[in-house]
């Protein structure tokens, strides 16, 4: 059976967030590589337009949003056809001293990293969005959970945050049909890292501790999290998904 493939994403109509670059985009471009209908977003339409145009097949849409205005999220959840995965992807980070971690910064960090995507997921499943068997896959760090680091304890307060309410939601929406992963990526080359006060020399001599000495590709994150959208995965549920180069071991 040469066609058989228990990952493939065939009848599926999966929404991507934070789909206009890095992670997000890799996803949803390898999703409509393996059959997938998607539906993405991002709040910047030029670079959203650029994720669309690599789309393979057909019947693709494009939503521009912003997911910390709640005016763009109901947009979003009303225009969104029904649907048999949810990738959260949409991230922000931020490296600062503990001292200097005002109330104001976490906000900015859990807005984005946190309540975004939850508030999200919540309106999608009110509105029974939804079809049985589907899967919500969030992307977390392994920052926060089991790589602390001095400077990132906002970012990776926010991803712990994330682990423990997708393991929540993963048993309260069991009954739904609607399976809820993580994936816990380590350093990725995604425009993100280079946004942050460490140097691309720090950034390389980091590389090193990892095993397989290099950072990931949005491409190893974006395999991983197909198999949690895919039926190969059907009896996995609140799992944290680690993908980090061998760095945590």
């Amino acid at each position: 059976m040469l066609n058989y493939n228990p990952f493939s994403l065939e009848g599926k109509t999966i929404l991507v967030t934070g789909a206009s670059s890095g992670i997000g985009q890799a996803t949803a471009i390898e999703c409509s590589k393996m059959g997938a209908k998607l539906v993405i977003t991002g709040r910047n339409a030029e670079r959203l337009q650029e994720t669309f145009n690599h789309l393979e097949g057909e019947g693709h849409r494009q939503i521009i949003a912003e997911l910390t205005n709640s005016d763009d999220v109901k947009r979003l959840v009303s225009e969104s056809p029904e649907l048999n995965g949810l990738v959260l992807c949409a991230g922000k980070a931020m490296t600062l001293p503990f001292p200097f971690g005002t109330r104001d910064k976490y906000d900015e960090i859990f807005n984005v990293n946190l309540f975004a995507p939850i508030e999200l997921l919540r309106m999608l499943t009110k509105k029974k969005t939804f079809a049985k068997n589907s899967s919500v896959v969030f992307v977390s760090s392994i920052g926060g959970v089991s790589s602390i680091v001095i400077g990132n304890s906002i970012y990776g307060a926010s991803k712990a945050s994330v682990n423990a309410t997708m393991k929540y939601c993963a048993k309260e929406l069991a009954g739904k049909k609607i399976r809820v992963n993580s994936v816990n990526p380590g350093m990725v080359e995604t425009p993100l890292i280079h946004r942050g006060t460490i140097s691309s020399e720090q950034l390389a001599a980091d590389a090193e501790r990892y095993p397989l000495k290099r950072y990931g590709h949005p491409l190893d994150i974006a395999h991983g999290i197909i198999y949690l959208l895919s039926d190969a995965s059907s009896w996995v549920t609140g799992h944290s998904l680690v993908i980090d180069g061998g760095v945590t071991i």
